[in-house]
């Protein structure tokens, strides 16, 4: 009896070949034949070079530094899929661009539901990422979302790479990010701290433009252009409402002691490094004897290598590979890239998300896809027996 499961193509765009080869290795078979390019107009082409009517279609396409060149590159990879009837669309998207403007703040808009529409529309059915950014993205999407998670694989990381861990103190970036960092305390059984202070206005939940001040009158000539008088109501408040009071932001604080203790700064994104050396500073000058940064998105945006190798309080940066490195970065003694594996199971009927287990059982006939960023290794089942 054959396998009732379509064939499976997995097509790689630019950003990240590194990846998609280290995918089709572990698959087993080549890299589906497509040719993506730039033309001199500096638009984005995309020819299959091979049939996939019928078949089910991964793309695999990660967040760079050309941030809006792979946005549109895997959206034009998905419609020309859509339009070759592939029975299904599987995009594997390991660093999931804009995922940070997934609030309203200010006058902004929500870009990551933009993201998420333009997606849905192009024709994916499915979406494999890691580690977003907040976990409400999943709303934005119309199709089914794998988001899976890097903690196990950092914290085995903590576990072979420092051999005292018990003498770590886990450090939130900022107030907003306790939850994922006790999480991380809790497997480890030791203590957290939370950095509070004038670094956390980048994670504000309440700035979105409600303390705006009062409009200015705008002059013309000798004159003003006349404000319109506020509103006025039918029915009286028995008391006046009172102002609201702006914000000060306090001096940097640390909740919590790392006094002779080794620090590991968590967070989910490392975009801009000169933050992170400031605070590895700060967590100095508090008494910890080393300060490890510590995130799955190394985006390292900027001079980020220079300041990494010149700073003396950040020892280490453990990332994923989720993100492309440039060769400066990729051989920095002080950044390393963690690789492990993680596991989705697929019945016939489709995904669901299971447990990484290192002892499988013979009658399970596998079929893996291995995204190495930190590496996930996607193993996908063609055959499940109890």
């Amino acid at each position: 009896m054959g396998d009732p499961r379509p064939p499976m193509v997995i097509f790689a765009g630019q950003s990240h070949p590194s990846l998609a080869e280290d995918i089709a290795g572990h698959v087993g078979v080549k890299l589906g034949d497509i040719l993506v390019r730039n033309l001199t107009s500096t638009e984005t082409e995309v020819k299959l070079q091979e049939s996939i009517r019928g078949k089910e279609v991964y793309i695999i396409q990660s967040g760079s530094k050309r941030v809006n060149n792979d946005v549109f590159e895997m959206l034009t990879m998905v419609y020309a899929c859509k339009t070759s009837s592939a029975r299904k669309i599987v995009a594997v998207i390991p660093y999931l661009p804009y995922s940070k403007q997934c609030r309203m703040r200010r006058r902004a808009c929500i870009t990551s539901k933009l993201l998420a529409k333009l997606m849905c529309s192009a024709g994916i059915n499915h979406l494999i990422t890691m580690d977003l950014h907040q976990r409400e993205i999943h709303g934005f999407f119309d199709c089914s979302v794998d988001n899976l998670r890097s903690s196990p694989f950092l914290l085995q990381y903590i576990l072979d790479n420092i051999p005292d861990y018990r003498e770590c103190v886990m450090v939130a970036k900022h107030p907003s990010s306790t939850r994922r960092v006790s999480s991380y305390a809790e497997r480890l059984r030791v203590n957290f701290a939370v950095i509070h202070g004038e670094l956390k206005e980048e994670e504000e939940r309440e700035v979105d433009g409600r303390t705006s001040p009062p409009p200015t009158p705008i002059v013309i000539g000798n004159g003003t252009l006349p404000i319109l008088a506020p509103a006025t109501f039918a029915c009286s408040f028995p008391t006046p409402i009172p102002p609201y009071q702006q914000k000060i932001k306090p001096s940097l604080s640390l909740v919590g002691s790392v006094k002779n203790k080794i620090a590991i700064i968590l967070d989910d994104i490392i975009d801009d490094v000169e933050p992170w050396c400031l605070l590895a500073g700060f967590l100095k000058e508090q008494g910890a004897r080393k300060v490890y940064a510590m995130a799955p998105h190394g985006i390292l945006s900027g001079n980020a290598l220079e300041l990494i190798n010149l700073s003396h309080s950040l020892d280490q940066v453990v990332i994923t590979n989720t993100v492309p490195l440039s060769n400066g970065l990729a051989i920095s003694p002080k950044i390393h890239v963690w690789m492990s594996v993680k596991c989705l199971r697929r019945r016939s009927d489709g995904f669901t998300m299971e447990r990484a287990c290192p002892h499988c059982s013979p009658t399970l006939h596998r079929l893996m896809i291995s995204l190495s960023c930190v590496g996930i290794h996607l193993i996908i089942d063609n055959i499940w027996e109890d």
